[in-house]
């Protein structure tokens, strides 16, 4: 039965699905990844490294102290 004269299909993210989902699942794990990297290189950028709204400030000063 259809509604509106559209089908029924399966759940994107179903591993029975008959389409393959795992490579946007793969891509996504990737660019998550990656964005998380340069976000942290941003935030240990010299020119936030000391900014007092930089949150993670003390822990950079504590680390490159050693």
């Amino acid at each position: 039965m259809s509604f509106l004269g559209y089908r029924k299909w399966p759940t994107p993210a179903s591993f029975f699905s008959p389409r393959p989902m795992w490579p946007f699942m793969a891509a996504g794990a990737i660019t998550v990844y990656y964005v998380a990297k340069i976000q942290d290189m941003a935030i240990r950028s010299p020119e936030y490294a000391k900014d007092p709204k930089n949150l993670y400030a003390t822990q950079i000063s504590n680390s490159s102290a050693h």
